[in-house]
């Protein structure tokens, strides 16, 4: 079994974009127009809603400018953005949708279009699908004349939406609809489950023309198929209330002339296909772009790998790799963060940012346009302060800019934007007011500034006063340009690009956010010391507002403060590692029986996970109802659906109690299981398997144990190591780097001719499929392929071919030095076949080729495998 999961293919998907603004939002006209409408906008994967801006105040034309991104935990049919009106009194009444299918989404990708908003009508907010089976059953009746019987099977359904918040309590209607009759009949009920299992059968007859007479082999006459169909429908049971519409599909029944058994999956559809007329209600501006990274097995990647982790022993290292690959990529920024990510995971991004910034420096001819430009250099460090900084700025910043988003003081000092009543003297002393703060925050956080970080900014500083050692400025320009410009000043602009701040600032806020990033620019912009720092200010209200902060004590704070981050002299630390907020937000939490009296039931909590405890609260910002050191954690599993009939719930099994959690969306609760599953995969008492399901009633519903003790019944899932605060997945980004190779190939055919370069030969080597220094991957978009090989390696994977859907590929391999295919077809089973003996080293021609519903594998001129 470990040999076999070894070489399964993990599909990841992931979803990034911006909601940036609507236009004309709800109808143009009619009773409904309302002139100030407040907003918000949601994204739901299928009905699920995962994501949610703050809301907007009156406005038709609202401004979001809401960034997003998130890991897609599940298979998911529809992609949808929701505005809404912010009710008062009264529920949220949605405004109009956005919907976008997932194969549709490609056409989208990475770059804003304005999408017209449909209606949000119940009888459309469908998902999930439907199993069935029909059939044609020959019958003779008392006159011994021979008619037909319809047999419809309803086996199941998977994907149903939730019902305000909850699993629904479906049923299905079977209806056999043609121009004279609709006979229908109904399922049982199904109670609190998304996936119902349903597996009954009902029968119709198909009334025949009375000339119709007994024939050895039935052929159903071509009138009558015609005019019938099967019409599903499946509906929530509202008990008391009225039953909600959950989708339909219709089939005709002539799918079964030529074969009288047809049993396959259906999509639901809206009611009526979902088509109605509908007034203009307005527009919405999107930027989405989705990924879908099949990540192959870690040993496929190793020649490629190697390849790119040696690029910063290269000289020059303008021949690397690594340096090769961003010059061939039409996008820059595509290529160096997965390079980055990879280098950064192997501890190999120093020695590679110090070769380039050396390159960067020889071209440099004045100190003071040092690392000015949009470089493979300062790219690189933008990117690796992003990824290793994120807790820095969490502890430096986020205190203070909470208090500054929270407190809407006024700090406007610009006389054409006053408002009337406004102080301007007030105003700029509740501005110098926030700057001291920040100013403070940064200059006195040395001691938390990443390791990783001071090796780069010493780096840097060496390597400028040595280009320019007649200026004694440049090693402090150097750090600066970076850490303030670039990092400091960036997250106080927009802190909810850092996740800062839960969503983008106001107006009046992000104003105030603006006046103090370009006052902490210029304090800590080291292009002059001190002469020209007010010459860089082109309006004069700010320039007469820095003036109070030219003093000799704030150079020096800044000066000390780049000498501790950039210099070889060890920062002084208490030793204690601070405490940072990995992930908070509201929850339902069963209540874990801790008190003698009261009900197990859920309740709303706010659960709050730092790098040291896990704890909840009844609410963000009160005191902890309940502590859990990290120490304690023992595991972290999703529960099954049928414990307490909730979708998204895991549990966090430690030294008490379980504590069983119920998240928000499945994007939430898989983020919740990663960093949860991340901050205890150290710990000395990790449990090795645990129970799927809950203790209730005396037993577990998993295994039926009857001892509350009893070990678990499953295996734990294995965690990946990898750094908390990182969060890279090394296979993964590899991957994006070879398919940024192979989009690139013929630019980089083009370079070969030109540069004489051993890694230009080996990318073209591993694109190619040529295993003459390893095993490679061959990425094809047909069955149809054929190409040479040659290996040595026992193990390895040739070629791979996405089918399309979930998990479904076709997949050739070296396995054990034989030729290995491996199939899935989504339904979670994998079959695996084995041909001759390939690893000796000698050139094969092997053609992969689909042939009457197989694929044969050639080897030479003789079949070696057929599946």
């Amino acid at each position: 079994m470990a040999e076999e999961d070894d070489t399964r293919i993990r599909i990841l998907q992931s979803l990034r974009g911006k909601i940036c603004e609507g236009k004309n939002l709800g109808p143009c006209s009619g009773p409904n127009r309302q002139r100030d409408l407040c907003t918000f906008c949601t994204i739901s994967l299928d009905q699920e809603e995962v994501f949610r801006t703050k809301v907007f105040d009156k406005s038709l034309s609202p401004f979001y400018s809401e960034d997003f991104y998130f890991e897609i935990p599940r298979p998911f049919q529809c992609l949808s953005f929701y505005v809404f009106a912010k009710g008062v009194f009264q529920r949220d009444l949605p405004v109009g949708k956005v919907s976008i299918r997932k194969e549709e989404l490609c056409k989208f990708s990475g770059k804003e279009h304005w999408f017209g908003l449909q209606p949000v009508d119940p009888n459309s907010e469908v998902q999930g699908k439907v199993h069935l089976e029909m059939r044609l059953n020959e019958l003779i009746i008392e006159n011994g004349s021979m008619c037909q019987q319809l047999l419809v099977r309803i086996i199941e359904c998977q994907g149903l939406p939730l019902i305000s918040g909850q699993n629904c309590d479906p049923y299905a209607t079977v209806s056999l609809v043609g121009p004279a009759r609709s006979d229908q009949k109904k399922t049982k009920v199904k109670k609190k489950t998304s996936d119902p299992q349903f597996e009954e059968t009902f029968y119709f007859e198909v009334t025949r023309p009375n000339s119709y007479t007994k024939k050895s082999h039935f052929q159903v006459e071509e009138e009558d198929i015609e005019k019938l169909e099967i019409k599903v429908d499946l509906w929530n049971n509202g008990n008391l209330a009225q039953d909600v519409f959950l989708g339909e599909t219709r089939v005709s029944v002539k799918i079964l002339r030529n074969d009288h058994i047809h049993r396959a999956w259906y999509l639901l559809q809206p009611k009526g296909n979902g088509k109605s007329k509908t007034d203009d209600l307005g527009s919405l501006r999107l930027n989405v772009t989705y990924t879908e990274d099949n990540v192959l097995p870690s040993a496929c990647y190793t020649p490629l790998r190697t390849l790119l982790l040696k690029s910063p022993d290269i000289k020059p290292i303008s021949a690397s790799a690594a340096h090769i690959l961003v010059d061939i990529c039409r996008e820059r920024y595509e290529a160096v963060l997965p390079v980055v990510r990879l280098l950064l995971h192997h501890s190999r991004l120093v020695p590679f940012v110090s070769a380039i910034v050396a390159l960067e420096l020889e071209n440099t001819q004045e100190a003071n346009t040092i690392f000015r430009g949009n470089s493979l250099a300062t790219r690189c460090i933008d990117d690796m302060m992003k990824i290793v900084g994120r807790s820095y700025l969490t502890v430096t910043l986020k205190p203070v800019l909470d208090e500054i988003c929270e407190s809407n003081k006024t700090c406007e000092i610009d006389p054409i934007k006053l408002k009337e009543g406004d102080n301007v003297e007030v105003n700029k002393e509740n501005l110098q007011g926030y700057v001291q703060k920040v100013f403070s925050s940064i200059t006195q956080s040395s001691s938390s500034c990443p390791p990783l970080m001071c090796d780069v900014f010493r780096s840097l500083r060496q390597l400028a006063s040595k280009r320019f050692p007649d200026d004694p400025h440049v090693q402090y320009s150097a750090v600066s340009s970076f850490v303030f410009l670039r990092f400091f000043a960036v997250a106080v602009l927009s802190p909810h690009t850092f996740q800062l701040r839960p969503h983008h600032p106001d107006l009046e806020v992000s104003r105030t956010l603006t006046l103090i990033s370009k006052t902490i620019q210029t304090l800590g912009s080291w292009g002059s010391l001190s002469k020209n720092k007010l010459s860089s200010f082109k309006e004069s209200y700010m320039y007469d507002f820095f003036k109070s902060f030219q003093e000799d004590k704030c150079i020096e704070k800044v000066k000390k403060f780049l000498d501790e981050i950039s210099s070889n002299v060890s920062k002084e630390s208490s030793g204690v590692e601070d405490s940072v907020v990995l992930k908070e937000g509201e929850v339902q939490k069963r209540a874990q029986g801790r008190k003698l009296i009261g009900k197990r039931n859920f309740k709303k909590r706010w659960l709050r996970l730092t790098n040291r405890e896990l704890s909840y609260h009844k609410h963000r910002g009160k005191e902890a109802l309940c502590i859990i050191p990290v120490k304690n954690i023992r595991a972290v599993e999703k529960l099954e659906e049928s414990a307490f009939n909730r979708k998204n719930m895991f549990q966090v099994l430690h030294s008490e109690k379980p504590l069983y959690v119920q998240a928000g969306n499945c994007v939430e609760a898989s983020e919740w299981v990663e960093v949860l599953s991340q901050v205890n995969r150290c710990n000395p008492d990790r449990l090795g398997t645990f129970h799927p399901s809950a203790y209730l009633a005396g037993a577990w519903l998993c295994c039926r144990s009857l001892s509350d003790s009893q070990p678990g019944c499953k295996p734990c899932t294995p965690t990946l190591l990898a750094n908390l605060q990182l969060d890279i997945d090394c296979d993964r980004e590899t991957e994006r780097i070879f398919s940024l190779l192979t989009s690139s190939y013929s630019k980089l055919q083009k370079m070969e001719g030109k540069r004489d370069s051993t890694s230009i030969t080996r990318m073209l080597l591993f694109c190619r499929g040529t295993a003459l220094w390893g095993m490679s991957p061959f990425r094809s978009t047909s069955f149809d392929s054929e190409f040479e090989l040659r290996t040595l390696d026992p193990e390895g994977v040739i070629f791979f071919r996405d089918i399309g859907g979930q998990q479904n590929y076709f997949l050739l391999a070296v396995v054990r030095g034989n030729l290995s295919v491996q199939t899935s077809r989504g339904d979670g089973q994998v079959l695996v076949t084995s041909g001759p003996k390939i690893s000796d080293g000698d050139w094969k021609k092997i053609a992969v080729m689909k042939q009457e519903g197989a694929v044969s594998v050639h080897v030479g001129s003789e079949a070696a495998i057929t599946v």
